[in-house]
């Protein structure tokens, strides 16, 4: 069986709404659904994907809710 098998392929960057700076990433799976991988911060509101994702892909990994994502501020 080949090692790499079954592992997913970064097919985008996730660009943050609020600095323009990478926060996450879009994978595709040889089988099953694309998913999102955050950065080390977790999630942020995305304003784009680099390169740009047709409109199934996005609405695959949920764009329109990655734009809405708030954080809540630390105490």
């Amino acid at each position: 069986m080949n090692e790499f098998e079954g592992e997913g392929v970064a097919i985008a960057l996730l660009i943050g709404a609020d600095d323009g700076n990478r926060v996450g990433w879009v994978y595709r799976w040889p089988e099953g659904p694309l998913t999102v991988l955050w950065d080390i911060e977790g999630p942020k509101a995305v304003s784009r994907t680099e390169p740009e994702l047709g409109v199934e892909d996005l609405q695959e990994i949920g764009f329109d809710h990655l734009q809405r994502i708030t954080r809540e501020k630390k105490k």
